[in-house]
């Protein structure tokens, strides 16, 4: 019997919704509300503003800039609604540490230059590479995906081609 998931179960985006860290969540949910309780008053606002002095006229470049960020401020807050929509946090206990999965704490060796470092493979919606959060659909998490402590795994990136080789997983 194989412990590993099938292609099914790779990708974040399952039948029952979007999979999501428990610290994910919690990091979307705090840009959602940052959005609707301080970004959205604050831009009504600074549009309030300008209607108050006058300053509609074809040629108000500032206008222009805080409509273009309003815009964008409702498409992230349309998007977040949307993705909570379908998420699915993970439970801790159902994170694997037999093999590489979604939530999964990766240890892993460069082979190249022999460096150690962590990463924890997330879905593509918490991925953030400055936190060490590798998309699941990135070269790395798609190649780590699946593998047990012991296996070697290549893959393309911009940089060239990496091998690395697992050294452990957690939660």
């Amino acid at each position: 019997m194989s412990l590993r998931m099938n292609d099914a179960q790779f990708s974040s985006e399952t039948s029952q919704g979007v999979l999501l860290t428990s610290s994910g969540y919690a990091a979307l949910q705090a840009e959602l509300e940052h959005l609707t309780l301080v970004k959205r008053p604050e831009i009504a606002d600074r549009i309030r503003e300008s209607q108050q002095h006058g300053e509609f006229s074809e040629d108000n470049s500032e206008l222009d800039e805080v409509k273009f960020e309003q815009a964008m401020v409702e498409t992230r807050i349309a998007d977040l609604k949307g993705i909570f929509g379908s998420a699915v946090v993970l439970e801790q206990a159902n994170i694997p540490i037999d093999h590489v999965g979604i939530g999964s704490l990766v240890t892993v060796t460069d082979l190249e230059v022999g460096e150690e470092f962590s990463i924890r493979v997330v879905s593509s919606v918490e991925a953030d590479p400055n936190l060490d959060l590798v998309s699941n659909e990135s070269p790395m998490g798609t190649a780590l995906l699946g593998h047990l402590v012991g296996e070697s795994v290549t893959f393309d990136t911009p940089d060239g081609t990496k091998k690395y080789k697992v050294k452990a997983i957690t939660r």
